[in-house]
């Protein structure tokens, strides 16, 4: 066994602000399931990045959306509080995937009109983030759960190809006090695919967990949070689930950051036997 002495109180440093990045990404995560399943309190039908918005509602379709709402809640409080955090990040994940599969997949290949262009699965998208989010969550107690990184990743490149794609359209989301929209778009777009490539392949996971985490975090403060309070209620409350989901995917880069950990075993300290790995 090959054994590695290190500083002390740098490793402590470095323990610390490992151990704060992974609570404030499972907070960020857990706040995203909240506040989804809040406006499906408030709203009384499913999110659409939850469920596809049909042409027609169903009998006592309200009933399933606040059992569904309440089961969000409940899994996201296990996390926040980390009792059985594990448990319910791993019951999210199967969640998401089966609404992924069972809902958005039928919905997009053949009822949506708009499902044969890329933008038509951007909700798919999302969910498919959300459950390998929830993968990672689950992984952030333990360790493993690398699938959750590959959908993450995934649907971080389409988002990245989509500003270029859609360019004309995203740049006008560039808050009108910051010069060269055009520029942005582009440089988003760029920073979306590096990270989601660096991800998958575990390349710089530190360096592209942490980057694009704070990028996603800084469109949250300057670009989500001011359309959701000038609109909250445009596009049947788009701009606010949006303002969830951009917490919560930068929670879940934070979380990726902290799993790029060396594989090394420090030396067994009688005396600080916090820092024995």
């Amino acid at each position: 066994m090959r054994v590695i002495l290190v500083h002390l109180p740098k490793f402590k440093d470095k323990h610390l602000t490992m151990t704060n990045l992974i609570k404030a990404g499972r907070l960020f995560f857990a706040l995203m399931i909240v506040g989804l399943a809040g406006q499906q309190f408030h709203n009384g039908y499913f999110r659409p990045v939850l469920i596809p918005t049909y042409a027609t509602h169903f009998p006592g379709e309200v009933v399933l959306v606040y059992l569904l709402s309440a089961l969000l809640i409940v899994a996201a409080l296990g996390i926040l509080l980390n009792k059985q955090g594990r448990m319910f990040a791993l019951g999210l994940a199967g969640l998401f995937f089966a609404l992924l599969l069972f809902c958005h997949v039928p919905y997009e290949a053949f009822v949506d009109p708009v499902g044969k262009s890329i933008g038509g699965w951007n909700n798919a998208l999302k969910e498919s983030a959300m459950a390998g989010g929830a993968l990672i969550v689950a992984g952030s107690y333990r360790g493993g759960f690398a699938y959750g990184r590959i959908f993450f990743g995934v649907t971080m490149i389409v988002f990245g190809a989509e500003h270029f794609m859609y360019a004309p359209f995203v740049q006008y989301l560039v808050p009108g006090w910051i010069p060269w929209h055009l520029f942005w778009t582009y440089f988003a777009g760029l920073a979306l695919i590096a990270a989601g490539i660096g991800f998958i392949l575990r390349i710089q996971l530190r360096a592209a967990g942490l980057l694009l985490g704070g990028a996603i975090f800084i469109w949250f403060l300057v670009l989500h949070i001011p359309r959701a309070v000038v609109a909250p209620a445009t596009d049947n409350g788009n701009e606010l689930a949006s303002v969830f989901e951009a917490l919560g995917f930068s929670g879940i880069c934070f979380l990726i950051a902290c799993s790029y950990a060396p594989r090394m075993v420090v030396a067994r300290l009688s005396a600080h036997p916090e820092f024995v790995q």
